[in-house]
């Protein structure tokens, strides 16, 4: 059984990362997205929220499950026993620096594959920071999220404005 890990802060998750994650099920016989608690970066939603979101978005998907976890990538993938991380590439700036990651992942775990997936042309310029930017300024931002995500995000600026 090959388990594949998709790693990610998913602050919040975006269309193309439900197109990362649809087509990674797809490959593998199990797929953990696991949600990172990355302390270098301040996050709009809550880990629980987030797992929740992406649970509540990938509710269909049988073979997916979704974990939160800190710490070393490869480690935590050592932990659930996935022999494969899943990485979305949407520009030739994130080849390089996914291509230093992996590099530095294989040193750190031979073994653990990378697998690179290109995005869907229709998201390759979709980011988490550009969602949450656009929403900050109460655009719209359908486009970009699921429902969901978005009516999440209009709650979250919604609560801050009042404070």
């Amino acid at each position: 059984m090959i388990i594949g890990l998709y790693p990610g802060s998913f602050d919040p998750v975006t269309l193309g990362h439900l197109d990362i994650i649809s087509r990674s099920s797809k490959i593998v016989d199990r797929l953990i997205v696991g949600v990172l608690l990355n302390s270098s970066k301040t996050a709009l939603f809550s880990m629980p929220e987030r797992v929740k979101m992406i649970k509540e978005l990938t509710v269909s998907y049988e073979n997916v499950s979704v974990r939160s976890f800190d710490g070393l990538t490869v480690d935590y993938a050592h932990e659930c026993g996935a022999s494969v991380i899943m990485r979305g590439l949407r520009a030739v700036t994130d080849f390089e620096y996914e291509l230093q990651l992996a590099q530095t992942n294989k040193v750190m775990a031979p073994d653990i594959e990378t697998v690179f997936l290109t995005t869907n042309l229709k998201y390759s310029y979709l980011s988490s920071s550009t969602v949450k930017e656009i929403a900050s300024f109460g655009g719209d931002v359908h486009a970009f999220v699921p429902a969901l995500v978005e009516e999440r995000l209009k709650e979250k600026f919604a609560s801050r404005s009042a404070r």
